[in-house]
């Protein structure tokens, strides 16, 4: 972390120490406190220490974003003291809200990978303007690679959160306080870009979308801003939350960051000054090692495959010290990825954990026909392919049918199946995705996807 960013925050805390000092010994605290003094609240980190657990009273670690670039952590509160409807100042919520509209809507839930993005701060009036925010949200987002290449694998639902208040609390300045939907605030943790929602009614709003695989917040601010709740884990399927500045142009990095984790279950690539040497077991993600290069090559582990290859980040995949905040101990592929600060790419190892990421929610290969419609030769069926470049082969009964290889409307009229005019044949479609930027055959295995009808003549 950069010294001023951690002189700032050593500031912000003592101002909001004398400010509590002072409220106990004139008698109490004011019915309503400002973004970054809420009660209950942490105080502002003043060390660059990486904070990895909950504490015991209810907080946990967040990312925070800084404008040029840099990454740090920080605790947080799950709830929010400016959520409409909180028992602490008494706003009562907005009725009939949670209207869900689709903004992309490439397929049924069970084969896509559903994103869904709620809005924050935005009055009745205003909604058209969240759906406006969102959808510019995630072109920011599927303008970064693999998310441009695979962007037909997602649905994206827009959740309508209501607020009786226009904005966010902490926006534009410290003293500012309004009650939203989702208790969005600015100076969380005393950190003036640190953008921090109450957990609970993001899982209420959540519910509305038809499934949650990722969950966006997009709040009502032209501020920069933002965090990444990635040790969330949802009944309801999503793991993590990014909460985003809806009118601001570079805070679409905040959440593609994100989904590095969510997604891709990637580490951070960044670390801290003091946090000493690591020297535990091999971590489990993709992109940080306990190995040196030489080490990797010979024991075939890891981003072997890559090392010695050009990466879209910048350089040469290798070993770098310093990451999983640690700035010993433990390898990072690359100098500089967006693992480690915003503004860049995924390296090649990141890319590879992102792509069989979305494969884990969405398959390469779906059909408008469902699979228990019985066919004939005289039927029509068609299959959609997602991902452009992916191989699609057809086989009946087990044996390839090379003349109907790569039709996405196979003619069955050519089929010839044997045996008795009712007898039922197995047609089977077979599509991979051939990218290169998969080398793990583990991780290939998810690449491949099929889908069988029977048919008769």
């Amino acid at each position: 972390m950069p010294s001023s960013t951690r002189s700032r925050r050593t500031r912000t805390a003592a101002t909001l120490l004398t400010t509590a000092l002072a409220a106990a010994l004139l008698g109490g605290a004011p019915a309503l406190a400002a973004p970054g003094a809420a009660p209950g609240a942490p105080p502002g980190t003043t060390t660059g220490a990486a904070p990895t657990a909950a504490p015991a009273d209810g907080r946990h670690p967040v990312e925070v974003f800084g404008e040029d670039g840099g990454i740090s952590r920080a605790l947080v509160p799950g709830g929010s003291p400016y959520t409409a409807g909180s028992r602490a100042q008494g706003v009562a919520p907005m009725q009939d809200d949670g209207d869900v509209t689709a903004l992309v809507r490439n397929g049924d839930t069970a084969t896509k990978l559903d994103v869904v993005v709620i809005g924050d701060g935005y009055t009745a009036q205003e909604q058209e303007k969240f759906r406006s925010d969102a959808a510019e949200k995630w072109r920011e987002i599927t303008a970064v690679e693999p998310y441009a290449t695979y962007r037909n694998l997602f649905n994206v639902w827009a959740v309508s959160a209501v607020s009786p208040e226009s904005g966010v609390s902490g926006d534009p300045d410290q003293t500012t306080v309004r009650h939203t939907a989702l208790g969005s605030y600015f100076w969380c943790d005393g950190v003036e870009r640190l953008l921090c929602v109450d957990e609970k009614a993001v899982e209420r709003y959540a519910a509305k979308a038809p499934k949650a695989d990722l969950v966006i917040v997009v709040a009502n601010s032209t501020k920069y801003g933002g965090a990444g709740y990635n040790d969330v884990k949802s009944p309801l399927g999503y793991e993590g939350i990014a909460t985003v500045a809806g009118g601001n142009a570079k805070s679409g990095q905040i959440a593609v960051h994100e989904t590095g984790h969510s997604l891709g279950k990637l580490a951070d690539e960044y670390a801290y000054d003091g946090q000493g040497t690591y020297q535990g077991a091999e971590p489990a993600e993709a992109n940080i090692s306990t190995l040196t290069a030489d080490r990797m090559r010979a024991q075939g582990t890891k981003w072997s495959r890559w090392l010695g290859r050009t990466s879209p980040d910048g350089g040469t995949v290798g070993a770098y010290e310093g990451g999983g905040y640690y700035p010993t101990g433990l390898y990072r592929p690359t100098e500089n990825s967006i693992m480690r600060s915003l503004g860049r790419e995924f390296n090649l190892p990141g890319r590879e954990a992102m792509i069989a990421g979305f494969y884990r929610h969405a398959t390469p290969l779906t059909s408008p026909v469902p699979t228990s419609t019985r066919l004939t030769t005289a039927s029509r069926l068609t299959v959609d392919l997602p991902v452009p470049g992916t191989l699609l082969r057809w086989f009946l009964d087990g044996r390839e049918l090379p003349g109907q290889r790569g039709r996405t409307a196979p003619d069955l009229a050519a089929l010839h199946p044997g045996g008795p005019r009712s007898r039922p044949h197995l047609l089977t479609a077979v599509a991979t995705d051939p990218t290169p930027a998969v080398a793990d055959p583990a991780l290939r295995e998810h690449l491949t996807g099929s889908l069988s009808w029977l048919v008769t003549r």
